[in-house]
């Protein structure tokens, strides 16, 4: 699946796709063609068709229960099992690449859509479908609305409010709409999001064309969301657990052994886990981890148990997160830090 994550990143790196990724990025003046600084001197060549990678990686306990990354394109629908989303691709437009694996902050790129070779249209743009895992976000919300907000309140100078945040119904859902654009650049982006499972889903319209945007956005009715999907809840039940942040804490536990990890690293390990009816850990989601940290975090969390959360008098199931080692941020800290390198 992340045979095409270079291309993915070229292609994220020529467009802007939302507030919170374009801060803190300015112009620089780029070294002459075959003039390197002293310290950047090309030593070898990485071999075509090779990625380069970083150690931490996303995994699973197991390969049956969905993963929030795990949403794909076939037959020109989207579809994600983990959140229940299904969406019709507009006919002409494709996916080109698919997106990188989860990062610390658990920020995903479910889909990143184009217009295909096919496309007759005057103007292009681009459909990106994101999420924000709200347990990991080092931002200062809690929801899909303060996430929009928090956005809008901190544009860069270049981008300016074309539309202050408000609700919308898409497919029969709830979502907050946000809509800002770059005068020098002509480009405009309509943001939607809504919750799912505790993360804020986003969905990123670009183009410069706004005609386009809003054909989109009529198109986007053909999705089928859960009943759950709202910009302020979205906290899981029925049919999947019950999203419960910070749950793995001293009062809710009965049994707990820590990890213990050989090699001293120093990156931050989010964990996302499911909790059976009966109190045990019945899956294991690592946002980004090594292998050998993986292998030893899943021991540990083999042998936790959990009091029976009970909903309505009835003993169900829960998902919660869990951050191992050390936080990437200082207001990200979670009562859940288990471990520490």
């Amino acid at each position: 699946m992340r045979s095409r994550f270079l291309g993915f990143l070229l292609a994220l790196a020529l467009s802007v796709s939302s507030p919170d990724w374009a801060q803190g990025v300015g112009p620089q003046s780029a070294p002459k063609s075959g003039d390197f600084p002293n310290e950047m001197q090309p030593e070898t060549k990485v071999p075509q068709g090779v990625i380069l990678v970083k150690g931490a990686w996303s995994s699973a306990s197991d390969s049956a229960t969905p993963l929030p990354e795990g949403g794909n394109v076939t037959n020109n629908v989207f579809s994600d099992q983990y959140f229940g989303m299904t969406y019709a691709v507009p006919p002409d437009w494709a996916e080109k690449y698919e997106g990188p694996p989860p990062s610390d902050s658990g920020r995903y790129v479910l889909a990143q859509l184009r217009p295909a070779d096919t496309f007759k249209g005057l103007a292009r743009g681009i459909i990106l479908i994101t999420a924000q895992d709200m347990f990991f976000t080092p931002l200062p919300a809690t929801n899909a609305v303060e996430l929009i907000n928090h956005s809008k309140d901190n544009l860069q100078a270049d981008y300016k409010v074309e539309i202050p945040p408000r609700e919308t119904k898409i497919a029969d859902r709830s979502f907050i709409f946000f809509a800002y654009w770059s005068p020098a650049a002509q480009l405009h982006w309509y943001v939607l999001a809504t919750q799912i499972r505790c993360h804020a889903v986003q969905i990123v319209l670009t183009s410069r064309d706004t005609e386009l945007l809003e054909s989109l956005i009529l198109d986007l009715n053909k999705m089928k969301l859960p009943a759950e999907a709202s910009p302020t809840a979205g906290e899981g039940g029925g049919a999947v657990p019950v999203c419960i942040k910070d749950y793995a804490r001293d009062e809710n536990l009965i049994a707990r052994v820590d990890p213990v990890l050989t090699e001293h690293r120093f990156n931050p390990v989010p964990v996302r886990v499911i909790i059976d009816r009966e109190g045990k850990v019945k899956h294991i989601h690592f946002l980004s981890a090594f292998p050998d940290q993986a292998k030893a975090i899943a021991d540990a969390l083999g042998q936790w148990k959990f009091r029976q959360y009970l909903r309505d008098g009835q003993p169900a199931e829960v998902e919660t997160g869990i951050l191992f080692g050390r936080a990437p941020h200082p207001t990200g800290h979670l009562q859940g830090d288990a471990a520490t390198e």
